[in-house]
């Protein structure tokens, strides 16, 4: 029994109103109670204490007795230890039962879980029909099928139901009988000194009922593990991370339940020329010297074939030029983006005899700094530190 006093337990001034005790009986039971601390005995202690003492002090009758009495008077008499009170015999009601009063069905105590059932609106029904979970396929594809699209064949491993028994793990014919130790309830009732528990029944898991005929092609699972091959569509303009939902094509549900839907997640492999930036596409070119000084026509590789690309005299090194209409197409339609072009100067090595003398010519030609703006610029800003 608590030793504690009802009040503190409950952490309400001993005036409390019934909705007072009822609301911190609410915010502690979902604190301390078992199916949030597993294998915390400790929690589960508290979590009966909590009952009892809700019960009681919720009780007119029982509160009074309790006040009147005390808690040591009242706790020894409910031992049996007090001649003459009614009260002495009293027995405390089960604890998930209560739990199942106060929050409106849910409870826990076993089966699928407190906060399961509690948020989903109270106790399934273990027999009634189960929807398939949803799957998940990450698929790797080709830079240029996020171009264009492509079709794509997967095997996707998962439970169907079972067509021969339609899912009800009992062979064609026959039907299911109800469980013989808990009669259908999917619940046994344990009692363990003072207190009555209630646990899953371990013969029927909680269904309350059993299969003595079991399906032959399932083996009384109600589904099968199989491999599928789908055709997927891979829209133009897809990229890394989109996700393609296939409708009723994840596992299939148990007695009668809707399948779940299979979600393919895209991964784009990198490519060796093009780079992708939101609808852009992006390309570094090299070009040499003499194109960039004096301009040009120059060829560049785009995702729909090649293209002639205008090279201003003067370009730098860096600089990005646009092939407009050349990106990727948008996943929602309505065009595409463009293409944008890095140009980098390459310096040329193994230079001839003829062609270094006319690079020295030109460097000496006067005027020539002209030529090198930003040059110019840097030796202005780093003229202080080139004193001696």
């Amino acid at each position: 029994m608590p030793t504690q006093d009802y009040y503190e337990l409950l952490e309400v001034q001993k005036g409390a109103s019934k909705e007072e005790l009822k609301k911190a009986y609410r915010k502690l039971a979902l604190k301390y109670h078992p199916d949030k601390n597993p294998g915390n005995k400790e929690a589960e202690e508290k979590f009966k204490e909590i009952s009892q003492a809700y019960e009681v002090l919720s009780d007119p009758e029982k509160r009074a007795q309790y006040d009147q009495l005390g808690h040591d008077n009242f706790t020894r008499m409910g031992r049996g230890g007090g001649p003459g009170v009614a009260y002495g015999h009293y027995e405390f009601h089960d604890t998930f039962d209560l739990f199942r009063e106060v929050f409106g069905g849910g409870g826990g105590g076993g089966g699928g879980g407190m906060f399961e059932e509690f948020f989903g609106g109270g106790r399934r029904d273990p027999n009634s029909p189960r929807d398939g979970s949803d799957l998940r396929f990450d698929m790797e594809i080709e830079f240029e099928e996020a171009v264009y699209g492509a079709d794509k064949k997967i095997k996707i491993p998962r439970l169907e139901s079972c067509e021969k028994c339609g899912a009800t793990g009992c062979e064609p014919g026959t039907s299911k009988s109800t469980c013989h130790r808990c009669g259908g309830a999917g619940q046994i009732a344990l009692t363990q000194g003072f207190f009555s528990i209630r646990q899953t029944c371990p013969t029927c898991s909680g269904a309350g009922q059993t299969i003595k005929n079991p399906c032959q092609s399932c083996k009384g699972e109600g589904r099968l593990r199989i491999e599928k091959t789908l055709k997927i569509h891979i829209p133009p303009g897809v990229d890394t991370g989109s996700r393609l939902r296939i409708s009723g094509e994840g596992e299939g549900g148990l007695r009668g339940g809707q399948p779940g839907d299979l979600y393919v997640v895209v991964h784009v492999r990198s490519h060796d020329i093009f780079q992708r930036d939101g609808l852009d596409i992006l390309c570094e070119l090299p070009i040499d010297f003499p194109t960039a000084a004096l301009g040009g026509i120059v060829e560049v590789p785009t995702i729909t074939g090649k293209a002639q690309l205008k090279i201003p005299d003067g370009t730098q090194n860096g600089t990005v030029l646009r092939l407009r209409g050349k990106g990727m197409p948008s996943l929602r339609g309505g065009g595409r983006g463009d293409q944008l072009v890095r140009i980098f100067i390459e310096v040329p090595k193994n230079l001839s005899k003829e062609q270094a003398e006319v690079l020295r010519k030109y460097a000496g030609t006067p005027g020539s700094s002209s030529n090198y703006p930003l040059i110019e610029e840097f030796l202005k800003k780093a003229k202080r530190f080139f004193k001696d």
